[in-house]
């Protein structure tokens, strides 16, 4: 053996001697000798006091999930007792976390870099408390005592076990106080018992969900509101493998909106994705605003269910897809698709909705009328005078919540093949396009059907200043008489229609504070038509009633044309034309209606045709508030004075801007017609006096 081959043999047995015995001291070294130099590193690396009261020990363990020859390297598998960690100055909990026992195996060559690279960490009995206060310092974030910075060390672990703990949250941002307990569920529970076998891939190279492991109870308060919670989780939450689902199962109910959740988290650490089946319910949809920040109209008591995929990762902000929901509000079905999505300059909601069945109950909501409410009582028949509501007020005044409209944009298209208002009006199918951008509100085309004719029209509210101006633009086409009032017998002969127009604006925050200012026209016409007292009856008029009661008595009357003609300026609508056209009279009206006031002071007057005997021939007035008119009979001198200026040759206000809404009739002749070419007609100059004696 040649001299240099001694040396190189000498020199290899040194240095493998030097390793086994560099082992065994590792081996046996007692490692509670080195926490006070740990707990004085950990504590500078995060700027926090950390401590490691209890036992401290290192095993080497090869890991068999390492491939090639990393896998017969020895890793220490380190065993720590009785952590804690402190707090923030300004906390209130003595410890950020504590822990009975954590175990984990530590990578050592990343060390050099400031890197902690941990394959997989186990703990038992962990405990946290969370804080923020309202100016945004957070104790879950570290920093350097002496800079203020960051810390440069950089944690990376595969993933991370759990045993029974507890995690408490104090958010004075969020407005919550939240405390969660984990327990073991005795034995796992697989995933597809739970969420069913659509959540579980088809793919056989996709990961499938682990079992869930552990149940959780939350407590506390959310956004001020009183929460509480159930479900279940996994053991091990894969932190870097984003392929590998988590499983979660939950049921919370805040103040009144209750959700149930089942599904999978993936990429936790990025906040990657979400895979859920989403039940929802609650007593109206706006609720959900603080909650999510979504802007939705105020409701009856809603419910939903469907499949919740959200990107949170999204280069352009997180996106939140509700797929095939299917729901109800009120006693109204509601169907489809509909996407959040976070991004600049607002967040924006979309989609695309259908109903089988919806109830106009369920919308009244919408436009400031409380769902739930009670019908109304029906008209005494043995009372000439009208029944007269509790209060003076009937338009909604609850106001619109404008300044949600400019949290977020949204364009949703809903589609309605049935729609029900009460068993005497009869609506069919709706569709409405809503769009909401900039804090202006626009539903065009906002269409329904209605008694075989269809009402159809825009309607746009700009809620970007501070007062709300509104526009609504609606017509009413071909709607069938005897379809408006099933109920009635002698209206089922008719072929008469109602045709009509509506164009007004106005500015307020409220239905009551748009019309009390709405300037703009309304005109009307109703042909080939019977009324009676029955008839205002069926329709809710009590007011109509009486007038009519007294005008006709109990008997049917037909119509041959009922015209109106209504302008209306600053809340104020007066009749340009207001005349009914009847088989016995004419029956004319003026006056005015102060929607700001919600009060009239109307004038109806019947004008004879023939020698016919009337069983009223004075003019009536009908006055005070809409809730609680006045209706009554004027003396005869004002009678007879009013008598010489209802004839139709002496009305003075052209008719023309009515003979459109003869067109779309489909009879095919239109009382109108004659009795509006009569109107247009100037006046006829009274004949000369023939002078005495020739």
């Amino acid at each position: 053996m040649t001299r240099t081959r001694k040396i190189a043999i000498g020199i290899v047995g040194g240095v493998a001697l030097l390793v086994l015995v560099l082992g065994v001291v590792i081996a046996t070294f007692d490692w509670n000798r080195a926490k006070p130099m740990i707990n004085e590193r950990a504590s500078a690396a995060i700027g926090r006091d950390v401590a490691i009261n209890g036992d401290l020990s290192v095993e080497w363990e090869r890991d068999p999930d390492e491939g090639g020859w990393r896998a017969w390297l020895p890793w220490p598998h380190i065993i720590a007792n009785d952590i804690s960690v402190g707090n923030a100055p300004w906390a209130k909990a003595p410890y950020f976390a504590t822990l009975k026992r954590g175990e984990f195996s530590l990578a050592l060559l990343p060390l050099l870099n400031q890197r902690l690279v941990i394959r997989r960490v186990q703990l038992t009995e962990p405990a946290a408390d969370l804080e923020r206060l309202a100016d945004g310092r957070a104790n879950w974030v570290f920093t350097l005592p002496e800079t203020g910075e960051p810390s440069p060390w950089v944690l990376d672990i595969n993933e991370i076990g759990f045993d029974k703990g507890r995690a408490g949250l104090v958010d004075d941002i969020l407005k919550a106080d939240l405390t969660v307990l984990v327990d073991p569920l005795g034995k796992p529970v697989p995933f597809a018992d739970v969420a069913g076998a659509a959540f579980v891939p088809d793919d056989a190279a996709a990961a499938a969900p682990r079992d869930y492991v552990f149940g959780w109870k939350l407590d506390g308060k959310y956004k001020g509101l009183a929460t509480k919670g159930e479900g279940k989780v996994g053991g091990m939450l894969a932190l870097q493998d984003a392929k590998q689902p988590f499983p979660v199962q939950a049921d919370v109910a805040i103040g009144g909106t209750k959700a149930s959740v089942t599904g999978t988290l993936t990429d936790p650490v990025n906040l990657g994705a979400l895979d859920l089946r989403l039940k929802l319910s609650g007593a109206s949809m706006a609720q959900l605003y603080p909650l999510t920040g979504v802007t939705l109209p105020d409701t009856p008591p809603y419910s939903t269910d469907g499949h919740l995929v959200a990107k949170l990762k999204n280069p352009g902000g997180a996106v939140f897809d509700y797929k095939n929901f299917n729901g109800k509000v009120g006693n109204s079905d509601l169907h489809g698709d509909i996407t959040f999505a976070l991004g600049a300059p607002r967040p924006k909601l979309t989609g695309k909705l259908s109903s089988k069945l919806l109830r106009m109950a369920d919308l009244g909501p919408l436009v400031g009328v409380p769902a739930g409410g009670t019908p109304a009582a029906p008209a005494d028949k043995t009372k000439d005078a009208p029944a007269k509501p509790k209060g003076g007020k009937v338009l909604p005044t609850q106001a619109f919540r404008t300044d949600r409209w400019r949290d977020m944009d949204a364009d949703v298209a809903l589609d309605a093949g049935r729609i029900v208002h009460d068993s005497k009006l009869p609506l069919s199918d709706l569709s409405v396009h809503v769009v909401l951008q900039d804090g202006k509100l626009t539903l065009d085309p906002f269409r329904f059907g209605m008694a075989g004719g269809n009402i159809n029209g825009t309607i746009k509210l700009d809620g970007a200043s501070e007062a709300l101006t509104g526009r609504v633009d609606l017509h009413a086409r071909r709607l069938r008489l005897k379809q408006l009032f099933p109920a009635t017998a002698a209206m089922q002969k008719t072929l008469g229609e109602l045709n009509g127009d509506l164009a007004i604006s106005g500015t307020g925050n409220s239905v009551a504070a748009l019309l009390g200012s709405a300037t703009g026209d309304v005109k009307m016409l109703v042909n080939d038509g019977v009324i009676s007292r029955s008839l205002m009856e069926i329709a809710g008029l009590n007011v109509g009633n009486y007038v009519v009661s007294k005008l006709f008595g109990d008997d049917e009357v037909k119509i041959n044309c009922g015209a109106a003609d209504l302008g209306m300026k600053s809340g104020v609508m007066t009749p340009r034309i207001f005349v009914f056209d009847t088989e016995n009279a004419v029956i004319n009206i003026t006056g005015t209606a102060d929607f700001k006031n919600e009060t009239m002071d109307m004038e109806v007057t019947p004008s004879s045709k023939g020698f016919r005997i009337f069983s009223l021939r004075s003019p009536l007035y009908v006055r005070g508030t809409f809730g609680s008119p006045d209706v009554g009979v004027h003396v005869l001198p004002l009678a007879a004075r009013g008598a010489g200026m209802v004839a139709l040759g002496v009305i003075l206000t052209p008719a023309a801007g009515l003979l459109a809404l003869i067109a779309p009739s489909t009879t095919e002749e239109n009382a109108c017609g004659p009795l509006l070419e009569q109107m247009r007609k100037p006046p006829k100059a009274p004949a000369p006096a023939t002078p005495k004696g020739k």
